[in-house]
């Protein structure tokens, strides 16, 4: 995709479980090489969206287009495959394999996939000590610090080479000098890999970091100007 492009678009989406209604009329595009955050209390919707736009969840209304392929027609094994080549996940909680090295985390999505071991360690290697982990790629994740293992898990959500990542709360677990760590190698990595990123997050100053700003108020999805933000 060539910067600019969209590479994510949501059009009119809702959910509602029975009558309760989580976001409904959400309009939303995400550009290649763009970094947008989603904003909102705990409880607003972020996670939902985020479920939506990954094909983690069913939408109730509206459409979810990935590289400009509508989705909600598709089967689960179609659905699973756009999440295995396209998409890119990191969460508050890393959910690292506590048996496996760092090295060895970040390698496996890359084996599942049917890539061979020799490269997958390779990759594995090359995004790791570009977060800044090259002396950790044999420690245990119970050998890592809290910002060590969420930098692994990053790495490992771009292991894939995924051409959109989706973030929920991906400091959120962690003290503010630790957040800035890994937020900072987080921003820095999917610039130099020219991925998208919608990340979701409570704080707005690190949201400010990113290019565009949105906020979840009233079910429904509000871009913030910049000077708001």
């Amino acid at each position: 995709m060539n910067r600019g492009e969209t590479v994510l678009r949501l059009d009119d989406v809702a959910r509602r479980y029975g009558d309760l209604v989580v976001v409904e009329h959400i309009d939303f595009t995400l550009a290649a090489g763009e970094t947008a955050a989603l904003l909102g209390p705990s409880g607003s919707g972020k996670s939902s969206l985020l479920h939506i736009a990954g094909l983690l969840e069913q939408s109730s209304a509206g459409e979810v287009e990935i590289l400009g392929r509508a989705t909600s027609g598709l089967n689960d094994a179609e659905r699973t495959r756009i999440r295995r080549d396209t998409l890119g996940f990191v969460y508050q909680f890393h959910h690292l394999l506590p048996e496996f090295t760092a090295l060895g985390n970040v390698a496996l999505p890359q084996l599942i996939s049917g890539i061979n071991k020799a490269k997958a360690e390779k990759e594995a290697k090359r995004l790791l000590t570009a977060m800044g982990l090259g002396e950790r790629l044999n420690h245990q994740p119970g050998q890592l610090s809290g910002g060590e293992q969420q930098r692994t898990a990053i790495a490992r959500a771009l292991a894939n080479r995924p051409k959109i990542l989706l973030a929920d709360e991906p400091t959120g677990n962690l003290d503010p000098k630790t957040s800035d760590v890994v937020f900072d190698a987080l921003l820095k990595l999917v610039r130099e890999e020219g991925l998208s990123a919608l990340i979701a997050t409570h704080d707005q100053r690190l949201a400010k970091r990113m290019d565009r700003v949105f906020v979840i108020k009233d079910q429904r999805l509000v871009e913030v100007k910049r000077q708001d933000a």
